[in-house]
């Protein structure tokens, strides 16, 4: 079997590697493993095979199915664990978890980038770590776990990405927005300028960690750390509403 180092060193891939992606990453045993091939699938590739007569699809229908079920699954999730939330703050959160960001760290986590079937140009371009293409490919993997196994097995691949979040979302407090209650405090005054400024971003893909400071006309005024930039924000403007007794 091929291994994840040596898959990500490879122009094309065996329908073998893709099977032991299936098994080792995705952990979803395929009735029709084509759905999986067609997930990694990008368009650079797929028309890069249309070009010599051969019969290729790109993973852009299934994209399209995943994000769906992403925002179902996620919105149930929340739904059920956070029973004590609003609906806005539950809209909040599910925001957060699905945007492309996200997506890109889930595709990162699970080694998404090193099973991808890309044309020339996209590999010779670092396409493999293009947040926009990985962001796009964990959709259409979604996608195709749950056309091929149904709503159950595409719940168990997508909450191993997604609980953690939700929970350090919840933890980090950056549901309360506390940036909207600064912003109206400091417009009261009028003249003032507040800005949200990264100073420091650590950490691989999956688990990058922010560091951001809320500035009051160039002058500090509050520190945020979190697993998110919007997260660390918030941290930084409940830190500053301190100052104005909140």
């Amino acid at each position: 079997m091929e291994t994840r180092k040596n898959i990500k060193n490879k122009r094309e891939h065996t329908e073998e590697d893709v099977l032991d992606f299936a098994k080792k990453i995705v952990g979803h045993e395929y009735n029709n493993i084509s759905l999986l091939k067609t997930a990694l699938t990008h368009s650079s590739y797929s028309n890069e095979m249309k070009a010599k007569g051969m019969k290729s699809e790109c993973n852009e229908r299934l994209e399209f199915l995943g994000d769906s079920v992403l925002s179902l699954v996620t919105s149930e999730y929340i739904y059920l664990k956070l029973r004590d939330h609003k609906e806005g703050e539950l809209t909040r959160i599910r925001a957060i978890v699905v945007c492309e960001d996200s997506l890109y760290g889930f595709a990162e986590a699970a080694g998404i980038g090193e099973a991808l079937f890309l044309g020339n140009g996209e590999i010779v371009s670092n396409g493999r770590s293009r947040k926009s293409i990985l962001a796009d490919a964990f959709e259409a993997v979604l996608g195709s776990v749950f056309l091929d196994g149904g709503l159950e097995p595409a719940k168990k691949f997508l909450y191993n990405f997604i609980e953690k979040p939700i929970n350090d979302i919840v933890n980090e407090g950056e549901i309360k927005d506390y940036k909207s209650l600064l912003q109206q405090i400091i417009q009261q005054s009028g003249g003032e300028v507040l800005e949200y400024t990264l100073v420091k971003e650590s950490g691989p893909a999956h688990e990058k960690m922010f560091e951001v400071q809320a500035l009051l006309n160039t002058n500090v005024i509050g520190e945020g750390k979190a697993r998110s930039k919007k997260a660390a924000e918030q941290i930084a403007a409940k830190e500053a509403l301190t100052l104005f007794g909140y």
